[in-house]
Order: structure tokens, then sequence, then C-alpha cells
């Protein structure tokens, strides 16, 4: 019953953890470019890479035997014993990238070592060798792969649409880029240049990539310590974002993701941002190869390290001290209590002796007629009943729901509405509430092709990273048929020229930052694409609604709450009514 599998069906099942998508093949062959000791690398990739991936370098290149055995399966000049695996400096180590990307594409590998004078040309067809050949070539290795998974046809059905392909694609290359920025970097898409990265220091590397403006964002960060050495920049408080995208994290050059260490610098940033931004930072920390294993997942994005706890004690410390050395953290600014300022008594003024005043005359045990708590609660009535009495006169007198006895409404703390009702009180949560009102109104539009929207007098101008520009051409389409009206301007600009109907007051940046974000996770509590962006567009307005409200507008806020088709709960399962009945008022004074 057991048969071994035959090796070309063996190579496409192990490809699968290594080349997930074409950006996980446009890593693998970048790193390589890195470890061949190249000063400079150029992408191409052509139709989100599944038409094309290409990297060619300048790096040592391959003779002729290296040049074929490097597609084998666990073929690599990196490592020779398992003690090796502890003491990895180079990207690569696994011998897995080429023979990987060999079982699902068609390669053409052109490669001359510098002591050569011909090079060798490859080409190779789901792991199978179809031609070998001496050519003229350049110094270095150019390695292009072409139709990702044609012979896996439903792995290619699983990938996004182009924007979304390339934007992963653009992601991997920041990675490299970021973390060699002393190698030149050039990236073409569909024949269109995209970056011309010129080596230089970190610095010169971040705003080449991210725009001039970020040179005023950043804010260097260093720590020398027996443990690890850490360096780079964090961004400026005030320049977070409503988007994960700008978070770069490194140990020993390698791009890591570690939810350890970005809990440590969110820790730090809490207290100066927001609750739906998040910090950018380019950090890089070296610490001893052995006392890290990177050979835990074949992505080998996720690393172990020895001792997790100091590197998370010892970045958190960090980022503090640079937020406090280069005055970003606000300063505390405690009110003096004004009754101590004692002027200074002059030299030979006698001391006078403090008199107190005692009245012999008080009895604590003794009834106050002045305070008489039944005139009290008589007066306080009073006052009450007055104030009902001039509500009956406001004219919006709307039948709100069966249960509540009357237009009395109380804010509290701008965030809660209480109103009385049968036997109770009914609390409502005044920012779910606009939520679940306005997400209902943008999916009843959408569904029924109705745009509500209005048009701004001056459109709008918002910065992005190319990669957020890829998922913003993504979403156009759905975010017009729910009233935001996105056109390009230029490379990394676009023009909102039109919001949902009553959302003018929101602030552009993080309305589509956050649109951007929420389509970016990947959640199955949303049915769809459009789904997430109404409740995005609908979190946004929410926020600018957080305001004092008159007795009117709250008569109206629950009116339209309790038309909606869920009033009690919120599209994610969360209340946005409590009730309180009379038997839990009355326990609370027992």
């Amino acid at each position: 019953m057991i048969k071994l599998l035959p090796e070309h069906v063996a190579n496409q099942i192990a490809a699968g953890e290594v080349i997930q998508r074409p950006a996980s093949a446009v890593k693998e062959l970048l790193e390589n470019a890195v470890d061949a000791k190249a000063t400079k690398i150029q992408l191409i990739i052509k139709n989100a890479g599944s038409s094309l991936i290409q990297v060619i370098d300048n790096g040592i290149g391959m003779n002729e035997n290296d040049a074929e055995i490097c597609f084998k399966k666990h073929a690599t000049s990196k490592i020779k014993s398992s003690e090796d695996l502890f003491n990895i400096s180079s990207k690569g180590f696994r011998g897995e990238a080429l023979s990987s990307i060999a079982a699902i594409s068609k390669v053409e590998l052109k490669t001359r070592k510098a002591d050569s004078e011909i090079g060798n040309k490859i080409i190779i067809e789901g792991s199978k060798l179809v031609t070998k050949e001496a050519v003229t070539a350049p110094l270095g290795t150019s390695i292009a792969m072409k139709n990702i998974f044609f012979n896996v046809p439903a792995r290619r059905n699983f990938l996004k649409s182009k924007n979304v392909e390339t934007k992963h694609i653009i992601d991997e290359f920041h990675r490299i880029a970021l973390s060699h920025p002393d190698i030149f970097f050039s990236m073409y898409n569909d024949d269109s240049l995209l970056f011309e990265l010129k080596k230089g220091n970190l610095r010169q590397r971040i705003t080449s990539i991210f725009g001039k403006k970020y040179d005023e964002r950043l804010v260097p960060i260093e720590e020398n310590t027996s443990l690890s050495k850490i360096s780079g920049f964090i961004i400026k408080p005030e320049f977070s974002k409503r988007t994960r995208g700008e978070q770069f994290l490194f140990i020993n050059n390698r791009f890591i993701k570690s939810n350890i260490l970005n809990h440590a610098i969110n820790h730090v940033y809490k207290d100066y941002i927001s609750k739906e931004s998040f910090p950018s930072y380019y950090i890089y920390i070296e610490v001893p190869t052995k006392s890290i294993d990177v050979n835990i997942h074949p992505s080998k994005t996720e690393v172990k390290f020895e001792d997790e706890r100091a590197i998370y004690a010892i970045l958190k410390s960090c980022v503090r001290s640079s937020l406090g050395k280069y005055n970003i953290a606000p300063t505390i600014d405690f009110e003096q209590e004004t009754s101590f300022n004692v002027p200074p008594i002059k030299v030979g003024t006698p001391l006078k002796v403090p008199n107190i005043k005692i009245n012999h005359d008080f009895n604590p045990f003794q009834n106050n007629t002045d305070l008489n708590v039944e005139q009290n609660i008589e007066l306080l009535r009073r006052n009450f009943q007055s104030e009902l009495n001039d509500l009956d006169n406001v004219n919006n007198k709307n039948k709100i729901f069966e249960n509540i006895q009357s237009n009395f409404f109380l804010q509290f703390n701008k965030k809660y509405l209480i109103t009385v009702k049968k036997n109770g009180l009914l609390i409502i949560d005044i920012f779910r509430a606009h939520q679940q009102i306005k997400f209902e109104e943008l999916i009843t539009n959408y569904n029924n092709s109705e745009i509500v929207s209005q048009k701004l007098l001056h459109p709008l101008e918002i910065n992005l990273s190319l990669n957020d520009m890829q998922i913003c051409a993504e979403i156009k389409e759905e975010l017009l048929r729910l009233g935001v009206e996105v056109d390009q301007f230029s490379k990394d600009t676009i023009v909102v020229n039109t919001y949902p109907f009553e959302c003018v007051n929101f602030n552009a940046q993080s309305f589509i930052e956050s649109c951007i974000e929420n389509y970016k996770q990947q959640s199955t509590e949303f049915e769809s694409p459009n789904v997430k962006l109404a409740w995005g567009i609908a979190t946004n307005y929410a926020h600018s609604r957080l305001v004092k409200m008159t007795e009117m507008e709250m008569s109206h806020l629950v009116d339209c709450l309790f038309s909606c088709k869920s009033p009690k709960l919120s599209n994610k399962g969360k209340p946005i009514i409590k009730e309180i009945n009379e038997s839990e008022i009355d326990n609370k004074f027992k």
C-alpha cells in the first residue's frame, strides 16, 4: 500500500514550503545574489512575477559543475556539517531554493566566474535539464524563472490579483534592500523602473525608498551590550500611521517577524500614539550567531533566541531612551500647588506661633436642622421634573422604542447614551451605534448600486508607500461603489475627490490608511472585500461622531439605531445596547 513518490512529485510538494507565491521566489533569488557578494543587483518582474522573475547580479558567479548541481535538492556551499547550523552568517543555507524554483517553473541560468572567459547557460523545466551550453556572459549570475506554477495549475489559481502579488514582491525587495544599503539595487516592473537605489548609508537608503520627507522623521537609536548591538531608526510618534507596513526588524541583517520584539516597541509608543496607529521603525540587532536559531521555518523569517527576555528588555529600554534623548517624548508638567508657595522670611523676623481656632460648641452627634434631607430630595425632584417639562416642549417627539418610556436622554462622557426603559435603564454605546448605522447604510447602497457621496471642493492629496499604492489600486472600484472616489496623482500620491455622505470631517490620511490596513488583514470575519471596506469607513465615521450631542441628535440616533437590522449587536458581534433592569439597580443598594 505504501509507495515512494516519484521524484518530480516530491519536489513539487517540497517546493510549496519554500515558494508559496512569486514573492517567495524573489526573496530566495535576491538572497542568493547577496550571498554571491554582489555589489549590484537588478530585479525584473512581469505580470506580477507570474510570467517572469529575473535577478541579475555581478557576484562571484559559478563554474560549469556548480551551475548544474545547484538545482539539486539540498545542494549548498554554505554548510558542510550539522555544527555549521549554529554558526550561520549567510542568507541561504538549506539548499532548497533553486531546487524548489526549478520544480515549479521554467528556469534559465547564465553565469560566469572572474577567472573564466566563457560562461555557462542552463535551461531547466520542471526539475528536468533541457539545455546546457557554453555562452558569452558578463561576470556574475543571471537567473530567470518563467511561468511560475506552470505544472501546478491548482497552486497558480490560488494567487491573488496582480496588484496584491506585486505588493508582496515589493515588500521582499524592500527588506533585502534595507538590510544591505551598501549594495546598489534596482527594480523593474513590466519594463517600468520602480526603484534605483544607490549604495550609501542606512538613512540614505530609507529616504531613497520612502521619500525625502522621511529624513526629518527619523530618530536614531543605538545600544551596545554584551548580549546584543542595536542600531537603526524609529519614526517620531506624530508620524505614526494606521498601517503596519513600515515596520522592519532585522537580526544579523536578516529580516524577521517577532511578536515579542514588536510588543517591546509598541509598549514604549503606547502613551504617545492612538490605539488605531502603529509605530514605524527600522531596527537592526546584532547577536552572536550561536545565540539564535534561524533553522525553524523554510522562509527563515522566524528565529529563536537563546535569551529572548533579555533582548526584549534591552530593545524596550533602547527605544525609550532614544525618544527621551531627542526630546520626542512629552515632558511631565505637574500643576504646582500654590498654597505651598511661602515667601522667604527676612533675617531677624520673629516667628509667630500659629493660632488654631476651635468651636467649643460643636457637637458632631447633634442633628443639623439646616441640612434637611427630605427637603433636599424634594428640591431635586422638582428640578428634575422641571427639566422633563422643558423636554416635553421639544417638537421632535419620536417614538423610539416601545420599551423606552420617554424622550429624555442623558449623554455620559461623550461615549454613552442613557435613557429610561420599562423596569430599568438602557445604555447605548454611541460609537458602536454610529458605526452600525453607517455600516448598514453603506452595505445597502452598495447592494443597490446607489453611490451616496459628497464632492469635495478641494481634492485631498495623500502620500502613500508604493506597497499601499498597489493596495489602493486594488480597492479603487470597491471604494467608489461605497462613495469614495480615489485617483492616482503621481507615483506615490493619490487624490480623494469624494467621501461618503456625512463623512467630510474625516482626516483623509488616516481614513485611507485605515481602509488599506483593513483590507490587508487576512481575517475571516468579513465575507467579502466590500464588507471589510464598509466596516473601515463606518469605523472612521463613528470616531468623528464622538462629540457632545443635543437632545434632538440623541433622539435621532436612537431612531436610526432601532431601524437597523441588528440594533443590539454590531457586525463584529459586540454589544451596542446594555439593559440594566430594576432588580440589578436594587442590588446595588443592598
